[in-house]
C-alpha cells in the first residue's frame, strides 16, 4: 500500500458534501492499486507517480462542477474508453459530473493497468 502524505490528508479533509465519499474512494483505490507509486500533491491536487518517471501517473481533483480523474497513460484511457461512455473524457482526463457516476470497478481496472503499463504518457 502507498504511504499516505499529510498534504493529501489535508486536501481530502477540505472536501465536503456529496463529493467527499467519492474522493475518499479514489484515494483508497489509488493507495491500494498503485503499489510502488508515491503519493503527494502536484499541481494542487493529490497525485501518484513512480519516482524517476515523469509521465504515466494518476491524479484527481474535486472541482466545483465535477470530479476529475487524470489517467496519464494514453493506452489505459484508450483501453477503457467504451466503459467510460456517457462521461466527459479527454486525452487523459475523465470528468464525473455526479459522484455516483464514478464506477469503482472501471477505476480499479485503470489503476491496475497504469501500475503495469509502459505505454506512452499524455
Amino acid at each position: 500500500m502507498v504511504t499516505p502524505d499529510p498534504a493529501v490528508d489535508e486536501y481530502v479533509d477540505q472536501v465536503t458534501g456529496p463529493r467527499r465519499p467519492a474522493v475518499l474512494l479514489l484515494r483508497d483505490l489509488c493507495r491500494t492499486h498503485l503499489e510502488g507509486f508515491t503519493e503527494g500533491m502536484r499541481y494542487g491536487m493529490p497525485a501518484y507517480w513512480r519516482e524517476g518517471v515523469d509521465t504515466g501517473g494518476i491524479a484527481f481533483a474535486a472541482q466545483q462542477q465535477y470530479l476529475s480523474l487524470y489517467v496519464l497513460r494514453t493506452d489505459v484511457v484508450a483501453a477503457h474508453r467504451d466503459r467510460l461512455a456517457g462521461l466527459s473524457v479527454g486525452k487523459g482526463c475523465i470528468r464525473y459530473r455526479r459522484p455516483e457516476d464514478l464506477d469503482a470497478e472501471v477505476v480499479r481496472s485503470m489503476l491496475e493497468m497504469t501500475a503495469t503499463s509502459e505505454g506512452p504518457g499524455c
